[in-house]
């Protein structure tokens, strides 16, 4: 195959004299494939050929009837029938010689049977001029001259044996042409015999070059059609050919087969037709069709067109490139190509995509789509001038469900409020998961302001109803920050930032409530930026300092404690509020170094200028409760200061049993096993405090100022609640300090509730520790 093919370019100038007459072959040629086909052509004219030869004898004998005796015209007749005969029977064997074991040694038989032939005519016209009709030769050398240019043009495909023919059949007319002194005739002959040979010889050249390139372009043809059968049924690819009509032609098996129908059935079919289902009958068809359509009307070369085709009811997805045909004069015939069944590559990418734009828990859009539907609504509020929303929602107290009852019930507890929040949208509005329990809403039209807040107080009170999670009933809240596009902001990050602080402003209200963005929000977050730089320094530069309160004896008004309280005097900012920067450090979780130094200083400053009765309390955050070393920290300040242990009392809040209610309590009873007392401060102000109470052994609990103030103004809840906890307190053997007590009258309202301690204005403000100490050396006078 590969011999051949090489030999494709082979020149008939280039051909050897052997290889033209069939006694060489071209090198790397089949041999048998080259000159045998031309030897099997012979075959097809024998017939033709001895009736000429019959018809050649006839004429010469009826030009020699007269001069010559019938015995020597039936002699010569007899012979000449042989020799004919004998190169017919040759000559129809041949019909074989292409497939059959034909060699140079058969050339050469066959060439001897022909120069025989050629013979027996030489010699029938020496005998006839011998005998007497010499002037008959003329005649006669022109019968002859048609019969070898019959012979000659018949059997061009074996220019051996036609050559030896020739030469055999002219040597008699010559040889008396000389004889009888006919000289013109000799030069007619012999010019004949030469122009004849090379004649015969140069069209037999042609043809073996001819046929050399044909088995090599038939060779190619074989080995193409031989790739493209095994590339079908080797792989999963398919060939499809269509014609002017854009009908199919031609189909391949494994076409038919991802048609799910019988060659014989599509044969001749629409191709569009067959791969559109029920479209071709309604003219809806999927925008991958109508590309290909184009592709096709346009006579445009496409590649790896995915198009999505309906093959019997059931919809595939196939990935078609495609050439058109064209024929030698350019005119186009069709369309041919491959194609492949890409269906499940497809679904992978799809699924790909949407895992990509979806969150996977909630089956919401995620954050990137989020974004890219803000991006749209962005685009097309500037460009109608119109307005768009923003809402980022936020879970409240969500943690606490995570750390209590784990990140399963969590979980489960967000795709309920994915449930939720789809049922309030309305068409074109999208609703997303941002990332842990943060949501947020796109409205593309805001024209409406107050679509934006009744969305926002729909989706609080939505996500603010109970919650029925493995059998638990569960209550978070939301809240919601909201920023008007492009009012708030023209990009999509700007827009993304200002309904964040919007959020944070709502979460610092206590949460469950919606909170649009405002100007000023962007100078309080500033603000809160630049405290928390200078916050990180605060402790370097010695910009903190403790403040003492004092905690008194109810009945005898004597202090019993105080409470440390730390304040900030920056160098930038002057004196910074600690409503201001505690939140910031509990966020940036600076409250544990802040914490640990103020225990540190807290408890030098009771164990060396403070009596031993009287105790330092220190509020401690709840993520300094989180550190693991958390009660060795208290343990290194009791031991640096030489305080003892009873002295100190902890207080904590309820919001401490929101995070991992596990670790805090073990801190905290690490710290009563060395003797220190821990306190509940602002009771009755978080979500389950008679649940907290059994789970520490509390030494103290502080009813919050806004009961006090409250009993102050005789309202019955507040007097109730005082009376309840003072209760309760003394049932347990606790005791109870009442917070935010500013004069004479709360104070003997606060003795007669049972209060066991009063903290506040009226007994004295916070303090620097040099205050404090004073208070105790004005007691020792008064003492002594």
């Amino acid at each position: 195959m590969s011999q051949t093919t090489n030999n494709l370019n082979v020149d008939a100038e280039t051909l050897t004299a052997r290889q033209v007459l069939g006694l060489a072959s071209v090198e790397g040629v089949d041999w048998s494939r080259v000159h045998g086909h031309q030897y099997s052509l012979v075959s097809k004219r024998a017939g033709v050929r001895a009736v000429l030869h019959t018809v050649a004898f006839m004429l010469v004998a009826v030009l020699s009837f007269s001069s010559v005796t019938p015995l020597i015209l039936v002699a010569w007749g007899c012979a000449l029938a042989l020799s004919v005969a004998h190169a017919f029977t040759l000559d129809i064997r041949l019909r074989q010689a292409e497939i059959s074991r034909f060699g140079a040694d058969d050339v050469r038989a066959h060439a001897m049977t022909s120069a025989t032939k050629g013979a027996v005519w030489s010699l029938g016209v020496v005998a006839l001029a011998a005998l007497g009709a010499k002037e008959h030769i003329a005649s006669i050398w022109i019968v002859f001259c048609l019969l070898v240019v019959c012979t000659t043009s018949s059997r061009y495909s074996v220019p051996l044996s036609t050559i030896a023919f020739l030469l055999a059949a002219s040597v008699g007319p010559l040889l008396v042409s000389l004889l009888n002194g006919s000289t013109m005739l000799a030069s007619l002959i012999a010019l004949t015999i030469v122009f004849g040979s090379l004649g015969t010889f140069e069209m037999a050249r042609m043809r073996v070059g001819a046929r050399i390139s044909e088995l090599a372009m038939q060779e190619k043809s074989e080995v193409v059609s031989m790739l493209l059968r095994e590339f079908e049924e080797g792989g999963a690819d398919w060939l499809w050919q269509i014609d002017t009509n854009r009908k199919l032609r031609g189909v391949s098996p494994r076409l038919a087969y991802a048609m799910g129908r019988e060659t014989s059935e599509i044969e001749g079919a629409s191709f569009l037709q067959l791969i559109s289902g029920d479209g071709w009958k309604t003219g809806k068809f999927p925008a991958s069709m109508h590309e290909l359509a184009e592709k096709l009307k346009q006579r445009e070369s496409f590649s790896n067109l995915t198009v999505r085709a309906s093959i019997n009811g059931e919809v595939r997805y196939w990935e078609l490139s495609g050439t058109p045909i064209l024929d030698e004069n350019g005119a186009w015939k069709g369309f041919r190509g491959v194609g492949s069944d890409v269906t499940v590559r497809h679904e992978s990418s799809e699924k790909i995509a949407h895992l990509a734009r979806y969150d996977t828990l909630t089956q919401l859009p995620n954050r990137l789509m989020l974004n890219e539907a803000l991006g749209n609504a962005l685009e097309y509020a500037a460009k109608w001038r119109s307005r768009c929303a923003f809402l980022m929602i936020d879970l409240d107290r969500f943690k606490s469900v995570n750390d209590s009852l784990g990140h399963l019930v969590g979980d489960k507890m967000l795709g309920e409020v994915a449930l939720r929040l789809k049922p309030l949208l309305d068409e074109g509005e999208v609703c997303g998961r941002l990332g842990g329990d943060e949501f947020a809403i796109v409205l593309p039209d805001a024209s409406d302001r107050r679509r934006v807040d009744t969305l926002a107080k729909t989706v609080i009170a939505a996500l603010s109803a109970p919650y029925h999670v493995e059998n638990h009933v569960l209550y978070v809240g939301a809240s919601v920050g909201s920023a008007i596009g492009p009012r708030d902001g023209s990009k999509v990050e700007e827009i993304l930032r200002n309904a964040d602080l919007a959020l944070y402003r709502a979460k610092g209200e206590g949460g469950g409530v919606h909170f649009e963005y405002e100007p000023s929000l962007h100078a309080i977050a500033e603000e809160s930026r630049q405290l928390e730089f200078s916050l990180r320094n605060a402790l370097e530069n010695d910009e903190l300092t403790l403040h003492y309160q004092p905690v008194v004896d109810a009945n005898s008004e004597a202090v019993v404690s105080f409470e440390a309280l730390v304040r900030w005097n920056s160098k930038e900012h002057g004196f910074v509020s600690p409503g201001k920067f505690i939140p910031i450090a509990e966020d940036t979780r600076l409250i544990v170094p802040i914490g640990t130094w103020i225990m540190n200083e807290a408890c030098r400053e009771a164990a060396t200028h403070w009596p031993e009765h009287v105790k330092v309390n220190v509020n401690v955050s709840p993520e300094q409760l989180l550190e693991p070393d958390f009660a060795g920290t208290v343990v290194r300040a009791l031991s640096h200061s030489g305080l003892a242990a009873h002295r100190l009392e902890i207080e904590v809040t309820e919001s401490i049993f929101l995070r991992d209610a596990g670790i805090v309590r073990k801190a905290l009873e690490q710290c009563i096993a060395l003797g220190c007392s821990v306190a509940l401060d602002d009771f009755g102000t978080g979500y389950s405090s008679l649940g907290y109470l059994r789970k520490l052994d509390f030494t103290t609990i502080k009813v919050d100022r806004t009961f006090v103030q409250g009993a102050g103004q005789n309202s019955p809840e507040s007097l109730a609640i005082i009376r309840a906890v003072v209760a309760m307190a003394d049932s347990l053997d606790m005791t109870t300090t009442a917070e935010g007590v500013e004069n004479e009258e709360e104070a003997e309202l606060i003795r007669r509730l049972g209060c066991t301690k009063i903290q506040g204005y009226h007994f004295g403000r916070p303090m620097p520790a040099s205050d404090a100490r004073k208070i105790f050396a004005r007691d020792q006078r008064q003492t002594a």
